[in-house]
């Protein structure tokens, strides 16, 4: 699974590992071209250290990497999934690489540690900030359908540190919809808005605009995923396809 994740960070961002640490040579390190700062961190520890209690003294692949503070709080202890090992823990998550995660649920968040640690004005490649994302909604605690429905077009949602002013938003509606539904545009971001429950956490909402909606066949996560996009567990850039598809869908 290492050596795939690598090849995928080779091919999306043109990254070649390097290998800070002299004394631990199997340490690689995936960094952005421009402000050299890591986005993931590749180690080889032994599973005591994880407080693993089975096959304690084998070593395991882990993949350290930045995410939303907020999708932490969700995904820490789950299966394969902790606080990070020897990085700062308020921001980062440690993966085990041992199966215990699939790729495909990997890969977004990796994705989402790019993301999070890119200069404000550049993305992938070194390309301007990409201003299209795609936001889950999760129907199981928000019924965000019958919001927009009865409301007046605008409506505040969960900030992503990544989302700027005139960026568009797509939201995913998850299962049992499991498509893209809503086209929205950004007009305010950094709101204060200090809420927390058993379900959700947040510091700051955005304000957005709804400017098209979306039949659920349209894009569904069977069409997401013949653009790559296998799962939606953050706020993720849409890739260039699908946006394209979804251009053609709303001209049409």
């Amino acid at each position: 699974m290492k050596e795939q994740l690598l090849a995928y960070a080779k091919e999306t961002y043109q990254t070649n590992p390097d290998y800070p640490f002299q004394r631990y040579p199997t340490c690689a390190a995936l960094r952005h071209t421009d402000n050299r700062k890591i986005y993931g961190m590749f180690m080889d520890v032994q599973r005591k250290k994880l407080g693993l209690a089975d096959k304690p003294d084998e070593y395991v692949d882990i993949l350290n990497i930045k995410i939303d503070s907020d999708l932490k709080m969700m995904l820490v202890g789950q299966k394969g999934i902790q606080s990070a090992y020897h990085m700062h823990a308020g921001s980062w998550i440690t993966i085990l690489l041992d199966g215990t995660v699939s790729l495909e649920q990997i890969l977004p968040l990796l994705d989402m540690s790019y993301e999070l640690t890119s200069s404000k004005s550049k993305s992938k490649n070194g390309k301007p900030h990409n201003p299209n994302w795609i936001v889950p909604a999760n129907p199981k605690y928000y019924d965000i359908e019958n919001a927009i429905a009865e409301g007046d077009g605008t409506f505040i949602w969960k900030q992503s540190n990544s989302i700027f002013v005139g960026d568009m938003v797509y939201l995913y509606v998850t299962a049992p919809v499991s498509a893209i539904r809503y086209e929205c545009k950004v007009l305010e971001v950094d709101i204060p808005y200090p809420y927390a429950d058993e379900n959700v956490s947040m510091k700051k909402v955005m304000k957005l605009r709804l400017l098209n909606t979306f039949d659920k066949d349209a894009f569904s996560i069977h069409v997401l995923k013949s653009h790559g996009v296998t799962t939606v567990r953050g706020p993720r850039s849409v890739p260039s396809s699908l946006l394209h598809e979804i251009k053609q869908y709303v001209t049409v």
